[in-house]
């Protein structure tokens, strides 16, 4: 169960259509259209819907796929992983453990230490640089 919970119209009201429709519809993205695709600086990446830290640019790769992708999340209750079967084959999804927002879907085919592959829709993301001292 999401710890923040809001209505449709609050989620509408606060996101733009094209992260309403990945975070609250379970949409995809295009593949190659997010900014954060080419985010190299040093920093986090957040969730758009309720700004929970999601993912550190160290854990972030180049996947090919046109989707930020990373080995792992920034904690272990950062994300929640359910099972997805929408496309007739058994994925993992991941949604933002604090909105419920969807992310993306995590695969057993990635770098190591994990080996996981987190791909994500850039959309449902946003970038915050750390600071530089």
């Amino acid at each position: 169960m999401p710890k923040i919970e809001k209505t449709d119209e609050q989620w509408r009201a606060e996101l733009t259509p094209e992260q309403y429709k990945v975070l609250r519809q379970e949409g995809t993205e295009r593949a190659f259209t997010s900014p954060l695709n080419n985010e190299e600086r040093a920093g986090k990446f957040n969730c758009a819907g309720c700004g929970k830290e999601l993912f550190e640019k160290t854990t972030k790769f180049d996947s090919g796929t046109g989707c930020p992708s990373f080995y792992a999340p920034v904690a272990e209750d950062a994300v929640s992983e359910h099972t997805d079967r929408k496309l007739f084959v058994k994925r993992t999804e991941v949604r933002c453990a604090d909105c419920g927002g969807h992310l993306g879907h995590v695969f057993p085919d990635g770098p190591a230490p994990t080996g996981q592959r987190y791909c994500m829709n850039g959309i449902a993301m946003t970038f915050s640089p750390d600071e530089e001292t």
